[in-house]
């Protein structure tokens, strides 16, 4: 048996309503790829129905039964495959018939492609979802966003991105190479534009295909799993992280410069948000090295590092 060109792999958690919904359209998109292409689900030890629920209605899709580790299960799965090309969704997207090839050739047609994302809508068939994502320093604290002003222009037009969460297509050795999705942002939030940044420091880049489409109910796992409100706070804190983690030189600098004024904010106006998720980041920076993790990145001499992350920003900034 060939190997297959691709494979779509669908993370769970506690979501067979979701799966209900988004499967039968990721089947189809995979029996309509060009040659084989198996769909998988990566279950993260759900304590719902959903194992059962695909053995008695999705018998041929295999399911993987792995701890929950958010995200870097993807990379554990990955190790044991050796299809060229992943699809690696959440469980609450639904992909397009025609969504897959695009985003393989893609991959296939540079050299330095890390990763390919489509044009994605909300589940309302309007609200723009991305994955065409820009990113800015703002006051010392990184975002990225796909919903900038103005880009209702842009989104009908292929080019880089930044990174891309919920649903995306990699090169599965350059994604292990990088050390894949990093464990230090477990629960979740800031794991993708992570991954793109390592990515670009390594030469890699991440393409926006809006020539594949796909359909995404944002927080649908997350939000039920967390609450609105721990959700953000797990944003500031992993903001925090990626940039303690990745960011060199004066920008690094300017953060922490901005850091004692958006705490004083924070305590005055947003009932410490900052403050707890700063706690937080710091008892992580204890418990773990910032700069020792295998997913860490390329090593590079601190003035390229800085070359190509200033790049980085100049590239992707709105």
């Amino acid at each position: 048996m060939s190997t297959p060109r691709a494979v779509v792999l669908v993370l769970n958690f506690n979501g067979k309503a979701l799966l209900e919904a988004c499967l039968p359209s990721i089947v189809k998109a995979a029996q309509a790829a060009h040659g084989d292409c198996p769909v998988m689900v990566i279950d993260n030890d759900s304590t719902d129905d959903s194992r059962d629920w695909l053995a008695q209605n999705w018998p041929d899709i295999r399911c993987i039964h792995e701890p929950n580790r958010g995200l870097v299960s993807f990379n554990h799965v990955l190790r044991e495959l050796d299809t060229p090309y992943c699809i690696l969704l959440n469980n609450d997207v639904k992909l397009d018939q025609d969504s897959i090839d695009p985003l393989v050739d893609a991959l296939e047609s540079r050299s330095d492609a890390l990763f390919s994302a489509p044009f994605c809508l909300g589940f309302d068939d309007h609200t723009y979802e991305g994955m065409r994502t820009r990113v800015r320093d703002r006051f010392g604290l990184i975002q990225g966003l796909c919903r900038t002003p103005g880009h209702e222009s842009e989104i009908h037009r292929a080019d880089l991105t930044a990174s891309a969460g919920p649903v995306l297509a990699v090169d599965r050795l350059k994604f292990l190479d990088l050390g894949g999705y990093d464990p230090i942002y477990f629960p979740g939030r800031l794991e993708d534009l992570d991954l793109g940044f390592r990515g670009w420091l390594r030469g890699w880049k991440g393409l926006y295909v809006p020539s594949s489409k796909a359909w995404h109910k944002g927080f649908a796992s997350f939000e039920p799993a967390f609450g609105r409100k721990v959700c953000d706070r797990l944003a500031l804190r992993n903001t925090l992280i990626f940039t303690w983690r990745n960011i060199r030189g004066v920008r690094l600098a300017r953060h922490f410069l901005w850091l004692g004024p958006r705490l004083v904010h924070s305590t005055m106006f947003r009932k410490g948000e900052l403050v707890k998720a700063l706690g937080e980041a710091l008892g992580i920076a204890r418990k773990k090295s910032l700069k020792k993790s295998p997913a860490w990145g390329p090593n590079l001499p601190l003035p390229e590092h800085k070359r190509r992350q200033e790049d980085f920003f100049q590239r992707f900034s709105w």
